[in-house]
């Protein structure tokens, strides 16, 4: 029994890495079979990773999207913004945080003496869930993996979690926004800070003090430069 748990362990777990390879744009690989060397280099520039998966089908949104919502912004951005997903706007422009919240996070990002050229701005998911409802664990688990690759080829020295679920899926908890603001976190060795998304900015102003301060907190720990 024991022998044949290991035995099926071993195949889910090739099978998990093939269908990695694929993810990745390297079907020729699995093609020439596993008795060659595999070459297990990853997309050399986020437009190829774009070109990749831009007509990805592996959740049900792929349905009922306009556009893939890939991200934008600088290829080596010292700082990455992560939001939860598009919203219609989003999704109808093919651009993350676009409209009144892409609006909010320009200024956000200059309240730290920096454009929004300056930095990159993504989601979890790069699809829009219907009627901007939360993703689902299944969506989160196929998109994910993207989002790691985009991150892998940036390599900022900073990310910012927009909101309670991007904050969440990088973190990989069920703490909650409040007990996640305010601390130094680390997502695979890069520094990481939560704050609030722009559209809880929208619906309640109060919170953007508290942004404000994450923002300081955010430079200070991008380069020891305090604003004031």
């Amino acid at each position: 029994m024991g022998q044949s748990t290991e035995i099926l362990e071993t195949v889910q777990m090739l099978k998990t890495f093939i269908d990695q390879r694929i993810e990745m744009g390297e079907e020729s690989w699995v093609a020439k079979g596993l008795s060659e060397e595999p070459e297990l280099k990853g997309p050399e520039s986020l437009e190829r990773f774009y070109d990749l998966i831009k007509d990805c089908q592996r959740c049900g949104l792929a349905q009922s999207r306009t556009n893939l919502v890939f991200g934008e912004g600088r290829e080596d951005a010292g700082v990455m913004f992560i939001g939860e997903a598009p919203g219609r706007d989003e999704d109808l422009q093919g651009k993350p945080f676009v409209g009144r919240c892409g609006q909010l996070l320009t200024k956000i990002v200059e309240s730290i003496k920096m454009s929004r050229e300056d930095v990159y701005i993504a989601n979890i998911l790069k699809c829009r869930p219907p009627e901007n409802r939360d993703p689902l664990p299944d969506e989160i688990g196929h998109c994910e993996p993207y989002l790691k690759q985009q991150i892998e080829l940036i390599n900022p020295r900073i990310i910012c979690a927009l909101g309670r679920i991007a904050a969440q899926t990088l973190l990989k908890t069920t703490a909650s926004l409040s007990a996640l603001r305010g601390k130094l976190h680390s997502y695979q060795g890069i520094k990481l800070i939560v704050t609030y998304h722009p559209a809880a900015l929208l619906r309640n102003p109060h919170y953007k003090r508290p942004t404000w301060e994450d923002m300081k907190f955010l430079r200070k720990e991008y380069d020891g430069v305090v604003i004031t």
